[in-house]
């Protein structure tokens, strides 16, 4: 009653080609972004961690995967063993270390470096 009965307006003609050239663009627009947002990036810290992995050698502490710490006691192929106590040594995959821990020298510079701070500090 209160109800006029509605009259669909026709929409209006648009090109197939005009829309699918939009469309197009706008895939090709978030390809890129993807691309350099996600893909790239990643790309990148594999890299990185391949050389990290290849540059390993017997006497770095590293950290792996799981979280466990250790020293690395001898390098085979595809595997390692790593000290993770003294006397406790665990045979695992090269590719599950996560990290280059800092090396003795790098503790040995760095108490020096505490040392000379300290000392300077005292000097004040």
């Amino acid at each position: 009653m209160f109800i006029s009965d509605a009259l669909a307006a026709s929409a209006p003609a648009i090109s197939e080609s005009t829309s699918l050239g939009a469309n197009l663009v706008q895939l090709a627009f978030i390809l890129i972004i993807f691309y350099v947002l996600l893909i790239r990036p990643q790309q990148k810290r594999v890299k990185e961690h391949i050389a990290m992995v290849n540059a390993l050698k017997v006497g770095d502490r590293v950290l792996t995967n799981g979280g466990i710490y250790g020293r690395i006691s001898k390098i085979e192929e595809n595997e390692l063993s790593l000290e993770i106590a003294p006397g406790v040594d665990i045979v695992m995959d090269r590719m599950s270390v996560s990290a280059l821990v800092n090396s003795e020298k790098t503790k040995v510079s760095s108490k020096k470096d505490n040392k000379t701070k300290m000392k300077n500090k005292n000097k004040k």
